[in-house]
């Protein structure tokens, strides 16, 4: 971990009343890496991501973005910042296109304003114009080129998690968070989903942090890890690090999970 963090916590906290939820949680994450964070259910992960994105307050602590303190910072202006998410339970408009789902996130980089497009403006026309062709492209990069005009709410499962992520990559975002993106996907979906993520790391220049159940995608593209259980770290470090960690097997992995990882 000695390549330059563009994002750090310092003493991460979230309290609800009297719970816990996250205690002090410490990150430096390297430039151009994907690294995990892995634990039980209700181990504070999503904790994690929403003070991060500002999604919530902290109750104690900072989060640092290219050297910038951005602690609860509103979501749309830490979406503007570079930082995109996507969610354990898809948020995607059902109803529209699946083109205009991707077109949603481009308009964070939208330079016109709202009464340019109502006055029909030269230049709202000719934005308008390219948002619509780098959504398409972003489309195709996902492999979803063909379904562009389709419902949203209507495609796979897969697909879905898919359109998901080409949303956020519509922000333009230097860093990713990936809520459980392997989720209710098969073996062959769950393989396609590894070599996925290390090509839009590599297209997009992009730092990658995912929570995933599936240690096989964990311990397969994760270059570091932080092991979360009851809001504390229990462990932090490499993917065969943390595999042989006595406390992690005892707390979360198992025995048999990290002979199949």
């Amino acid at each position: 971990m000695e390549a330059e963090a563009i994002l750090t916590t310092r003493n991460l906290t979230m309290r609800f009343g009297g719970l816990t939820a996250v205690s002090a949680f410490n990150a430096a994450i390297p430039r151009g890496s994907i690294v995990g964070l892995i634990g039980p259910n209700g181990a504070g992960k999503t904790t994690c991501f929403n003070m991060i994105t500002g999604f919530y307050q902290p109750s104690e602590g900072q989060v640092h973005f290219k050297g910038r303190d951005i602690t609860g910072t509103p979501p749309h202006k830490v979406c503007h910042s570079g930082i995109a998410r996507t969610f354990q339970n898809i948020r995607l408009f059902g109803n529209g296109t699946v083109l205009e789902n991707v077109m949603v996130g481009c308009h964070v980089r939208q330079a016109t304003g709202w009464w340019q497009a109502v006055l029909g403006l030269p230049s709202s026309r000719k934005e308008a114009r390219a948002l619509m062709e780098k959504s398409r492209e972003l489309l195709a990069v996902v492999d979803l080129g063909d379904l562009a005009d389709e419902k949203a709410g209507a495609l796979p499962y897969g697909a879905q998690r898919r359109l998901e992520i080409a949303r956020a990559l519509a922000t333009e975002p230097a860093f990713l968070l990936l809520d459980e993106p392997a989720a209710g996907m098969n073996p062959n979906e769950t393989q396609e989903l590894m070599g996925f993520v290390r090509d839009i790391r590599r297209r997009f220049d992009l730092t990658i942090l995912l929570i995933e159940h599936d240690m096989k995608v964990v311990m397969g593209i994760c270059e570091h890890i932080w092991v979360l259980d009851y809001g504390v770290t229990i462990a932090e470090g490499c993917p065969e690090a943390i595999r042989a960690n006595p406390k992690v097997i005892e707390a979360y992995l198992g025995e048999e999970a990290v002979g199949h990882a």
